[in-house]
């Protein structure tokens, strides 16, 4: 199974495509889409979607694994990386690519073993369970991949092998 794993944004939009074989997982690529700034939002969207696009024609994923929104302090980003989100879920819906949501805790369970991990212990078991050299640039980009190692431990679960239209939580 081929997944694309996106952290979403709309300045930059990390992805990471993994091949899962079993328990196995290897890397095939990664990335980010990044938009200029000071273009409006309705032109970033755009070319989010259209890169999207792209990316999905190249690699062609079985499945979509994004992470869901969490708010902190800033409402004002947190609304701009809402929009970039709905155009990725678009895109995919559009081109009918099974995409699954996963919370950033849900995430940091997966790949760390703990809901809490920092984002350095994170990008670190990234770089170890894919057997990289160094870890992914930019970090948008380690963290898609964490996200499509998330949907692989959880795609390849007990409960997802006796019933494929099941989501699981991790």
């Amino acid at each position: 199974m081929r997944i694309l794993g996106i952290d979403p944004g709309v300045a930059i939009v990390g992805f990471g495509v993994i091949d899962v074989d079993g328990g196995r997982q290897q890397m095939v690529q990664y990335g980010a889409i990044n938009t200029e700034a000071g273009l409006p939002l309705s032109t970033r969207l755009v070319q989010i979607g259209r890169d999207l696009e792209q990316l999905i024609e190249l690699f062609v994923p079985d499945e979509i694994a994004i992470e869901e929104l969490f708010f902190s302090k800033n409402i004002t980003t947190g609304i701009a990386v809402a929009h970039g989100r709905g155009v990725i879920l678009y895109t995919a819906e559009k081109m009918k690519i099974p995409i699954y949501e996963y919370t950033p805790m849900q995430v940091k369970q997966a790949v760390v073993g703990y809901g809490l991990a920092e984002k350095k212990q994170i990008q670190d078991m990234v770089r170890r369970l894919l057997k990289l050299k160094a870890v992914p640039k930019p970090d948008d980009a380690a963290d898609a991949l964490a996200i499509a190692i998330c949907h692989a431990r959880s795609a390849t679960s007990l409960l997802r092998r006796q019933d494929p239209n099941v989501k699981e939580t991790v």
